[in-house]
């Protein structure tokens, strides 16, 4: 997609949850877009709804009402085949756990992408990328925490997604660790012109966005644009 045009669109989006006799609305009525090539910073406590809209625009869950598109393709009304394609072919995720197959080294988990991408990097360059070419062969055990994050970022930036959706990727992390992690982070979406999206909790992060979104109990309650992002190595955590 060019730079600037929408890669996504929510309008009035809502999510209810029924426990046992109890409706809980994670969202309430929420309106977004993302536009090619943007940085996102969505900022919010446990609970504000954050990470459920993350898995509603991921694909990994479904609105309870409302329209949510990508592009052209009405992910409220997609089947659970669509979703998958969609997911596979345009949607990179990077979580707080990094869920790499210990058994694989850094370069196979890559591969374990890149074998069913459309036209994706090699695993190589996918982990040049996030400064990782001298650990090709190390197997999760050999890595640092941060290294282990920037191995996950690599897999889901190596099949070229055309946006990448990061659930506290820096949660587990200490502050310096996690500083390497957003620099990556910040250089895949330069890169490659991926449009990127990062929920946290940590207020800190907003300076290297964009654009930031603040969600409350389900609704988004303020938004602003930095004229200028900050590098992550000026973030004071």
């Amino acid at each position: 997609m060019s730079e600037g045009s929408a890669v996504f669109s929510a309008r009035g989006v809502t999510k209810v949850y029924q426990q046992g006799e109890v409706a809980v609305h994670a969202l309430r009525g929420v309106d977004f877009e993302l536009n090619a090539g943007e940085l996102v910073v969505m900022l919010g406590a446990s609970g504000s709804g954050k990470s459920t809209l993350l898995n509603i625009l991921g694909g990994l869950d479904v609105a309870t009402s409302g329209d949510v598109r990508y592009g052209e393709l009405v992910l409220t009304g997609a089947s659970d085949r669509e979703l998958t394609r969609y997911r596979r072919d345009f949607v990179g995720f990077v979580f707080q756990f990094y869920n790499l197959i210990p058994s694989l080294t850094a370069r196979e988990n890559v591969a374990a992408v890149t074998e069913i991408a459309r036209h994706p990097m090699t695993p190589e360059s996918a982990l040049a990328l996030v400064g990782l070419s001298e650990r090709l062969d190390h197997f999760p055990a050999q890595l640092s925490g941060g290294e282990q994050q920037r191995v996950a970022i690599a897999r889901a930036i190596a099949k070229r997604p055309d946006v990448l959706l990061c659930d506290e990727p820096t949660g587990a992390l200490d502050s310096a660790t996690g500083t390497l992690v957003l620099e990556a982070l910040a250089k895949a979406n330069r890169d490659t012109g991926t449009a990127t999206v990062i929920i946290t909790h940590n207020a800190a992060i907003a300076g290297m966005a964009d654009r930031v979104l603040t969600l409350s109990d389900g609704r988004i309650s303020g938004e602003y644009r930095n004229d200028e992002r900050c590098e992550p190595s000026a973030i004071r955590w």
